[in-house]
């Protein structure tokens, strides 16, 4: 790799979700030099103070080993930056990178671009994210162009865990109405999951009643928390769980496909936690793209790096940019089912 020195070489990269808060301080020759963890800090999932609280304390952790001020890009990944435009938000941003001791601006762009970054140095392509939420990002010179969904939980966010969770609740009270009881095995996994008496010998519509009751006492996007025992049923038992992942990996390819023409051959990027491990939806996804003429399909990775990617890319060429990527990021991505790491975790939004 071409040797790179001299003043503000270094680059930071954070991803920011609803549930976490991640950095990393690369230089410009290939060495990753920090890394920081810490709790949720987009501004759209809390009050705007502890959201920048969480993002200092993750950036502050990556930068302990590095001079500040020599870094020369940094970029933010979040879901919803559209708050970022709000001048109060912005400005305490603002005011913690000065903090912090960085000299440059820090750029924030879609966790779609971030995603997209971690799977593929290519310029143009999508992003399919699946997990609490749900989105599909078109990318088109490395910036964002439009997405599809991304609604939320309220209003959309179809084949997300949120979904995964609300359908398995959905088909439990349905297979007790109709009289089924607890025979399939997604329906007894969520009654064990939501009743402290997992076989009860109440009557079905009682157990509604108490499924609903428990339900309603959780948030609602805690629903999503039921995501794994949709998967692993349908990995290990089949029944109502496949039907659900079935549709899940429809909706999601479907929304993938829809930004795409008929003679489009670029990368189709899958991140998120429901689709950059292994199991029966990424399977399923994956099964639905390339049926809709989708082929070239890689799997996001560390969503930090592909922040710092970004932000070397105002710094360096584009020769040095993908020697960059291959080396952080490992270039174009194996499938999962052929032992490619994923990573991400849910995050709202």
């Amino acid at each position: 790799m071409t040797r790179t020195t001299g003043e503000r070489a270094l680059v930071l990269g954070l991803d920011v979700g609803g549930t976490s808060s991640r950095a990393v301080v690369a230089d410009l020759n290939g060495r990753t030099l920090g890394e920081g963890h810490a709790g949720g800090g987009n501004p759209n999932s809390h009050p705007p103070e502890r959201a920048a609280e969480q993002v200092a304390r993750a950036a502050r952790t990556a930068l302990a080993g590095a001079d500040p001020a020599l870094v020369g890009a940094a970029t933010l990944g979040m879901a919803g930056i559209s708050r970022m435009s709000d001048p109060a938000v912005s400005g305490l941003f603002d005011r913690m990178w000065a903090c912090l001791g960085l000299r440059c601006a820090v750029r924030a762009v879609s966790d779609g671009e971030v995603a997209f970054a971690a799977g593929t140095p290519e310029p143009h392509g999508t992003a399919l994210i699946a997990g609490t939420g749900s989105v599909v990002a078109r990318i088109t010179d490395h910036e964002l162009e439009r997405t599809v969904g991304g609604y939320g939980w309220l209003l959309g966010d179809e084949g997300s865990a949120f979904w995964l969770g609300r359908e398995a609740v959905t088909a439990t009270l349905r297979s007790l109405d109709s009289g089924e009881g607890g025979h399939d095995p997604l329906v007894a996994a969520v009654l064990a999951e939501l009743l402290d008496d997992p076989a009860p010998e109440q009557p079905g519509p009682m157990v509604c009643r108490r499924i609903i009751s428990a339900v309603g006492e959780r948030a609602p996007i805690r629903l999503a928390e039921l995501a794994p025992l949709v998967t692993t049923t349908a990995a290990e038992s089949g029944g109502k769980a496949t039907d659900i992942v079935n549709r899940a990996a429809r909706m999601l390819a479907s929304a993938a496909l829809s930004v795409r023409t008929d003679r489009d051959d670029s990368p189709v990027v899958l991140a998120g936690s429901l689709l950059t491990g292994r199991g029966p939806l990424v399977s399923s996804v994956r099964n639905e793209l390339a049926e809709g003429g989708a082929h070239r399909l890689s799997t996001a990775r560390s969503g930090s790096l592909g922040a710092a990617w970004l932000a070397a890319r105002e710094l360096t060429g584009e020769a040095h940019a993908r020697e960059l990527h291959a080396a952080w990021l490992g270039g174009a991505n194996d499938p999962p089912d052929s032992g490619s790491p994923g990573s991400g975790s849910p995050e709202e939004g």
